[in-house]
């Protein structure tokens, strides 16, 4: 027997609970059930974000880390930002997701279950799970999105480790040191002191190929000796791939005929295509989706603006076109901007003098080569539909 539901979200990660979250504090929440088959600590990883100080505020119970000082590393150079408008935070999903849960009350329910199949009939979509099955008058499906077959990856191994010896400037966040092996792609060094003697330290690679993970543990152990930090204790790993070029599903939209089946979080396309940056877009589409639910509005909002996901586009062109300039685009991007400039730019928000400053940073050949594809490509779009 299905158990009706106004809402079904599919995935229990930072789209999915927030939406559930935010649904369960109003006024008459609309029946909904999240579907997610593992626990919060089961998924436990770092998330990363730029945030002024009240959502600083508001994130502590989740927060592992927050620093006001960050640096870029090349070869030669060394960029250095600090702020007093943002926190760069790490935060702890699980912690996260724990919180939201604990917010969710009758008729907003998580149940532990995976879903099998999605059937979308007249006016509802039947889900079956291994345990049950759902009558649903609306679908959001947060499940991880489909990565395009040679698009780019941020794909990266950490370890958190207590050293031996205090850590330098543990106030200083190394957002990515190039001082590493760059033959397999654009590959970083990501360094978060959370104390004097505990570090988070991540190899990671921007590519389209994964590689095995022998590769990037190697590379860690590599930076740690020549940086002269001993370690004493490996406390854990974690890994992950993030998409920065994904399939993105045409828009469903709603009919009295058809039922609305759409995604939300990072397959909408939140994740930042030049970065992997993701909590904010998610956090600001899901707080405008649940905003309109409450006035009968079930549209998906587009989390990244297109003039937005273009000039990504291009940037990441240029990365697969051209490798040998990939470290130095980075580089030149810390140097045009200060601290709160950088953090409005990662964020999204940059302002035109930002973009200005950022755009007369970079070598123009590449990206007006990248921008004349897009512009064409676009075009190619937009006749095929026509």
């Amino acid at each position: 027997m299905s158990t009706d539901v106004d809402i079904a979200i599919i995935g229990g990660g930072n789209a999915g609970l927030t939406l559930a979250a935010k649904l369960a504090a109003q006024e008459n929440p609309p029946t909904t059930v999240v579907i997610e088959p593992k626990s919060a600590t089961q998924r436990d990883c770092s998330w990363a974000l730029w945030a002024l100080d009240q959502q600083a505020d508001q994130l502590a119970h989740s927060t592992k880390g927050r620093w006001r000082r960050w640096q870029l590393i090349d070869e030669t150079s060394r960029v250095v930002h600090s702020s007093n408008q943002y926190n760069y935070l790490s935060l702890s999903s699980a912690d996260y997701l724990l919180g939201c849960a604990a917010q969710l009350k009758d008729p907003v329910k998580l149940v532990e279950d995976s879903v099998k199949v999605l059937h979308p009939e007249q006016q509802h979509t039947n889900i079956e799970t291994d345990k049950g099955s759902y009558r649903a008058k609306t679908v959001y499906d947060s499940r991880p999105p489909n990565i395009a077959e040679e698009g780019l990856r941020q794909h990266f191994l950490g370890w958190h480790i207590h050293t031996k010896e205090p850590i330098k400037d543990p106030d200083m966040a190394t957002l990515m040191d190039f001082r590493v092996d760059q033959s397999r792609g654009l590959h970083f060094i990501y360094a978060l002191p959370f104390s004097d003697h505990h570090l988070l330290i991540e190899s990671t690679l921007i590519s389209v190929a994964v590689q095995p993970q022998s590769w990037y543990r190697n590379a860690i152990e590599c930076w740690l000796r020549e940086n002269n930090i001993e370690v004493a204790e490996i406390i854990s790993e974690e890994m992950g791939v993030i998409p920065m070029d994904i399939l993105i599903p045409d828009a469903s939209t709603v009919t009295s005929e058809q039922p609305l089946i759409a995604t939300i979080g990072a397959a909408s396309g939140a994740v930042r295509r030049s970065s992997g940056y993701a909590f904010q877009h998610i956090q600001q589409q899901i707080g405008q989706l649940a905003a309109g639910i409450a006035q009968g509005n079930m549209a998906v909002p587009t989390p990244v603006s297109s003039r937005l996901t273009t000039m990504d586009s291009i940037f990441n062109g240029v990365l697969l076109s051209r490798p040998d300039l990939a470290v130095s685009l980075y580089m030149r991007m810390a140097r045009a901007l200060n601290g709160d400039q950088f953090s409005r730019f990662m964020l999204g928000q940059a302002t035109a003098n930002d973009w200005l400053r950022v755009i007369a940073a970079m070598p123009k050949g590449p990206f007006i080569k990248q921008a004349v594809k897009q512009a064409a490509k676009q075009l190619s779009q937009k006749l095929s539909r026509a």
